[in-house]
């Protein structure tokens, strides 16, 4: 089966191209067929859309972390490598990578960032024992954002 997609590649681009000239750096639309989100991403702009997959994700989606986080003294901070939606587990029911209490190394991956459909793990960057997690599970967080506080080894 064929899904007709509500927008084409163009009409993304020339959202886009509206939106380079003017102050946004974000565009979320939801109608009752898609929804699509458009941001600015250093000099380029990133986007992802969906067919309406009903209310409690489109509700889950809207929840965005955009600041960059004070890392408490004595605790290193996990930031996001890129923009996208946060997940602490591979995919829905599964475990979460790590809880508050576990003991990770600089390679343990500690979530996932989805961007653009594509799934990019986080690794802790340090050794030590997880003390915070800072964001909640599928919400969107900007590059630099910290996802988890850790206490070095």
């Amino acid at each position: 089966m064929r899904v007709e997609l509500p927008l084409s590649p163009e009409d993304v681009n020339e959202i886009a191209t509206i939106l380079d000239g003017s102050s946004y750096d974000r565009l979320d639309i939801r109608t009752s067929r898609f929804r699509l989100r458009v941001e600015r991403s250093g000099e380029g702009w990133s986007q992802e859309w969906s067919l309406d997959e009903g209310a409690e994700v489109a509700v889950a989606a809207t929840v965005s972390v955009s600041t960059v986080a004070v890392v408490p003294e004595g605790l290193e901070g996990v930031a996001a490598p890129l923009p996208g939606t946060f997940y602490h587990a591979p995919q829905p029911g599964a475990p979460p990578f790590v809880a508050v209490g576990d003991v990770v190394g600089p390679d343990s991956v500690i979530g996932i960032i989805e961007t653009m459909k594509l799934m990019n793990p986080v690794h802790a960057g340090c050794e030590g024992r997880v003390v915070d997690v800072c964001v909640d599970n599928a919400t969107m967080v900007d590059s630099g954002a910290i996802l988890m506080h850790i206490q070095p080894a």
